[in-house]
């Protein structure tokens, strides 16, 4: 009788924001989450666009204000492509109509960086 394991994946996040120390910060906490295999980091949406079409990216974690395009256009370019990623925005930026257009637009959690930073890794330990 054969006997089949199930092995979860160990996800591949990848991070966007412009600020080094944000970076930095999550990657840090990231990294010893049990089923996060790799941390990827972009500062821009070009770089971003480029690692998702590189990479095999699981998670995204997406701040709203970068140079050059936003990222809720990075969210819409992952929604349009039909990427299977669930998509975290973490921001300064929380006012009710971010949340609602990144809702809409089909963001998986809306974070606040000011508060709700430790949620980070609970929302990612979460995901099978």
């Amino acid at each position: 009788m054969a006997r089949f394991i199930q092995m979860s994946q160990k996800k591949t996040v990848l991070v966007v924001d412009d600020s080094v120390i944000i970076i930095n910060r999550l990657n840090a906490l990231i990294s010893r989450i049990s089923n996060v295999g790799s941390v990827l980091s972009a500062k821009t949406y070009a770089e971003a666009v480029t690692l998702l079409e590189e990479e095999e990216i699981h998670v995204a974690l997406l701040d709203i204000h970068l140079k050059g395009k936003s990222g809720i256009e990075l969210l819409k370019f992952i929604r349009e492509k039909n990427l299977p990623i669930t998509v975290l925005m973490l921001t300064n930026q929380a006012h009710p109509e971010y949340k609602e257009l990144c809702d809409k637009l089909g963001a998986d959690h809306f974070l606040d960086k000011s508060k709700d930073f430790a949620q980070v890794p609970i929302v990612i330990s979460s995901l099978r």
